[in-house]
């Protein structure tokens, strides 16, 4: 896999060292199991698979590049790279102003553009309609690159299936840049309908089944389907892509449901079932996948809590604190910072949408027992500094790790 330019202040020489014994010991991948990190009073299970991924390593070097080659220029992101404050605070830092916020909200006015401005693309891609707003002020330097190749790969089997007469069901939260992006994209060349979950596959299957009125689909899913769409033409023949940040099982679990009713509705065997339902597995992404099944592996041992850093409008890392949740107290932080003492921890809610503050988080006992991991956003740097906080507790330090 190709090695990505990465400024140094993203790095963890603590980190890489343990990365690379493990690939160099488990090359392909087979091995889920966490790195076990005992310091004596404290014992940390990191993740085997965390922090940045291909998708996010592309659009950081290529953000830093835009940066290099056009020097006295100015420099504007459409919206952060990555869902990461550390990182598009460096980048700000480094003079790249954003152009919107996450949910599209204007912060600098499109009349303040000209075309000899430089523009970076985030790693979720752009819709259409914004590339036709670029193209149309005239925009010379755009830096396509940094878009994700994993979306971007969503993107080409969306045109591929589309081109065959199936409708296209995106899987993915609307609100989402990745998700308005995919539809963008996909509404451009079929009929399509974003899903937020498995209760609007269900309801979407009641349409399909003729248990619901096909009126009802344009209330339910309103905003969110293609212009002219026919239900009752354009629901006989689907397939299903997603938001590459999902949970990869519930994406899966979706597409089995729908495929389950094709096959009730049309009477299909397996021989057949492509004549209603496309197949699209393959959209499913691999750093998504690697870090989710990771986490499940270091979930089957014992530990007193779980720590996940990643910033907190990042999807992928959401979705790693719904796994950890289940088993066991989960805080999400940002940074080391967020644990403010042994005793006080701000954690981020992903129910409520709000920081929290809670207190006794660390248990007194012989030995605290830690899962940790992180989302594909999250620079290793922030995890080390997480390992030294904690150990900072006990008067420890990365020396005594005990081998």
């Amino acid at each position: 896999m190709k090695a990505f330019n990465i400024p140094e202040i993203y790095k963890s020489e603590f980190i890489s060292s343990i990365k690379k014994d493990r690939q160099l010991r488990d090359h392909l991948k087979k091995d889920f199991s966490p790195s076990i990190l005992d310091f004596g009073k404290v014992k940390i299970h990191l993740a085997r698979h965390f922090g940045f991924c291909f998708g996010v390593e592309n659009a950081i070097e290529t953000a830093y590049a835009a940066i290099q080659e056009n020097v006295g220029k100015r420099i504007y992101l459409l919206s952060e790279i990555i869902h990461n404050p550390y990182v598009n605070l460096s980048l700000q830092e480094n003079g790249v102003r954003f152009i919107m916020d996450t949910a599209g909200k204007q912060l600098i006015p499109w009349n303040e553009i000209s075309s000899d401005d430089v523009i970076i693309i985030p790693a979720f891609g752009t819709t259409l309609e914004m590339e036709s707003i670029l193209k149309d002020k005239g925009v010379k330097q755009i830096y396509y690159r940094s878009k994700c190749p994993f979306v971007e790969k969503v993107w080409t089997r969306v045109s591929q299936i589309a081109n065959n007469d199936y409708t296209v069901i995106v899987h993915g939260k609307p609100d989402h840049e990745e998700t308005r992006a995919t539809f963008s994209h996909s509404r451009s060349v079929g009929p399509s309908v974003i899903i937020k979950d498995m209760e609007e596959a269900k309801m979407l299957t009641d349409i399909i089944m003729n248990r619901r009125a096909d009126t009802d689909f344009y209330e339910l899913f309103k905003d969110r389907y293609s212009e002219g769409f026919d239900v009752a033409y354009d629901l006989s023949r689907i397939g299903v892509v997603n938001q590459t940040t999902l949970l990869a099982t519930d994406t899966q679990e979706i597409a089995d449901f729908l495929q389950e009713a094709m096959c009730e509705k049309y009477n299909l065997t397996k021989d057949n079932v492509a004549d209603h339902f496309a197949n699209t597995k393959d959209t499913l992404c691999y750093a998504t996948h690697d870090n989710q099944i990771a986490v499940m592996n270091m979930l089957s041992l014992e530990a007193d809590f779980a720590l996940v850093v990643g910033g907190f409008n990042s999807s992928n890392s959401s979705h790693l604190v719904e796994l950890c949740e289940a088993k066991l107290p989960t805080y999400f932080i940002g940074a080391a910072d967020d644990m403010v003492s042994a005793d006080e921890i701000r954690h981020w809610d992903i129910h409520s949408k709000q920081l929290k503050g809670t207190f006794s988080y660390m248990p007194d006992k012989e030995q605290v027992v830690i899962h940790l991991t992180s989302g594909a956003s999250c620079p290793d740097i922030l995890i080390e500094n997480v390992v030294l906080k904690l150990l900072s507790f006990y008067g420890l330090s990365l020396d005594t790790l005990q081998l």
